[in-house]
């Protein structure tokens, strides 16, 4: 790997990018469904197969290749269907077996592969398993979950403390042993040292790949393992009050509860598995001090996760020095193993994180060029081609348990969660019903249909930017040569016969040109097609794709 030039250098980023060594995720360009929200084909307000299906049709126009869909499984839906009570079935809410293999097949035939979202952390506390492990503290399942005795003060076994508010531990005054939970207490960790609980997940993906799924996106990908001797984590700052839960557990550094030795173990075997199928593993890896180097061990080209999330776009302010550091570190530790997003449904909409409003929109759009350019496999979240911003859902409709719980709309995750507006109208075309499970707000330009034959909408320069990115082989397999450097306002690099340029400035910049003759092959600011050549002003914001004429190159 080289090292770092003087802006106007060159430094190219070196893997093995032969062409012919390209698996099917490295073409394609992935779209999270959150499925209670997409669309609901029964008239109960909510999100389900029968919507969803209908609505492939759309994700192939729009130019998606690969379809994630959030969890679906049988759940007392405390956390929205990530507490799964039954690992090999579809919860009536979202429809039958039969629904979901419909879906899969339709979306085969529309040429879309399929991911499930796979929820290995822990279960629902109304799994079969913890049922068992709770009624039984001398049987068989008690060692599928993490069950302590009190600590020293008779108080909770250490300092853990959940992601979502309060201590990651629980009393079953029953037995009088605290059980952990990461997340809520009806969502209890599992025990990844116990073998038997090793070869269930097994028979789990060969029960989904035999349903013909494409792979699994992995949640909660560095949190399996735990330390076994729960020692308290290091506090760094003090936990006040005030404190928001993400507040909260950012005062703690994660060292014994998350990111340990063994997990990257579990997805060496799990590569096993998926690689008579041609399957993908993509892993949630969230670790928020957004350490590179600790993400890029899950990934590696021979076992391991085949692809992982990194989250640093997500939480990075719209200012060179951040954005170069996210970028250039990421891909010096992982030059091509990356999955990138710039909204989901745990997050604000990027439009909102990037300013709001129409500085918002524009900023969101010309990120997402340099996000497709990159090296990686780039994901949108329902919407995000609509250019839609968070939603200001009223506290009484609320659903989300982190604002619920902690009686604070501000903490919780349902601005992003509301329905896919499909259509003009008080329920947006998502459903029949006279309320959704969540309000739609949207006006009637952030629809689906007054967005679709408009040729300046947002949805019409997501799918200009989609097409090219299945269009340009270089992007998918092109070593990456950097064109400027930190801390330059404009982020730029070369990949084979095409140019990426990304002006993070608040004002218009140069950028000097590879010598030769370029065409715009997209902007997020002027029309496609001009030739370039010698410098180029960018406008601020806006994300450039040139394309080397024939014969330039």
């Amino acid at each position: 790997m080289s090292t770092p030039t003087a802006a106007g250098g060159s430094t190219a980023t070196q893997w093995p990018a032969a062409a012919e060594n390209l698996r099917w995720w490295d073409r394609e360009v992935g779209y999270e469904v959150y499925i209670r929200s997409f669309a609901d084909g029964n008239g109960d307000g909510v999100g389900d197969f029968v919507g969803l299906t209908d609505k492939l049709d759309y994700l192939a126009w729009l130019g998606i290749g690969i379809v994630w869909i959030t969890p679906f499984y049988p759940s007392p839906m405390a956390d929205f269907g990530y507490d799964v009570a039954d690992y090999t079935d579809v919860d009536p809410l979202f429809g039958t077996l039969a629904d979901f293999d419909a879906c899969v097949a339709e979306a085969h035939r529309l040429g879309l592969r399929v991911l499930v979202d796979l929820v290995p952390n822990h279960t629902s506390d109304q799994h079969r398993w913890f049922q068992s492990s709770r009624s039984d503290p001398d049987g068989y399942w008690r060692g599928y979950y993490h069950w302590r005795d009190p600590g020293p003060g008779g108080g909770p076994p250490n300092n853990w403390v959940s992601h979502f508010g309060g201590p990651a531990w629980t009393l079953d005054e029953a037995s009088g042993q605290y059980y952990l939970h990461l997340f809520l207490p009806e969502q209890p960790d599992l025990n990844w040292s116990n073998p038997r609980l090793v070869r269930e997940f097994d028979q789990i993906l060969e029960f989904w790949l035999d349903r013909h799924v494409d792979g699994f996106r992995v949640d909660v990908a560095h949190g399996l393992v735990k330390n076994m001797l729960m020692p308290d984590n290091p506090q760094r700052f003090p936990v006040t009050p005030d404190m928001s839960p993400r507040q909260a557990w950012a005062c703690y550094d994660h060292r014994y509860d998350l990111d340990q030795a063994g997990v990257t173990a579990i997805y060496r075997r799990w590569r096993n598995i998926v690689e008579p199928r041609d399957a993908l593993l993509l892993g949630e890896v969230y670790l928020r001090e957004n350490n590179p180097d600790r993400v890029s061990r899950y990934v590696t080209h021979q076992d391991g996760l085949h692809r992982a999330f990194y989250f640093a776009p997500m939480h990075t302010p719209w200012e060179p020095a951040a954005l170069w550091s996210t970028f250039r570190d990421a891909l010096d530790a992982a030059p091509r193993d990356l999955s990138w997003a710039l909204s989901s449904h745990d997050d604000p909409r990027a439009p909102t994180r990037l300013g709001g409003g129409a500085l918002g929109r524009a900023r969101a759009l010309s990120y997402a060029v340099l996000q497709f350019a990159l090296p990686g496999l780039p994901f949108l979240y329902q919407g995000e081609e609509l250019a839609l911003d968070d939603v200001d859902v009223p506290p009484q409709q609320c659903q989300d348990p982190v604002a619920v719980r902690n009686q604070n709309p501000a903490d919780g995750r349902d601005g992003c969660r509301t329905p896919m507006p499909w259509a003009p109208g008080p329920t947006g075309g998502f459903t029949d019903a006279d309320e959704p499970w969540l309000p739609v707000g949207r006006a009637p330009a952030d629809t689906v249909a007054a967005q679709r034959d408009d040729p300046g909408s947002a949805l019409a320069k997501y799918r200009e930017l989609l097409a090219l990115r299945r269009e340009l082989t270089d992007l998918h397999h092109a070593e990456l040569e950097w064109l400027t450097d930190r801390p330059a306002p404009v982020i730029s690099f070369r990949r084979g016969d095409c140019v990426c340029a990304l002006n993070v400035a608040d004002d218009p910049k140069e950028l000097a040109l590879p010598p030769g003759r370029w065409r715009v092959a997209f902007s997020s600011q002027r029309e496609a097609g001009p030739v370039v050549e010698g410098e180029l002003t960018l406008e601020a914001p806006e994300g450039l794709l040139l394309v080397a004429e024939p014969g330039e190159a």
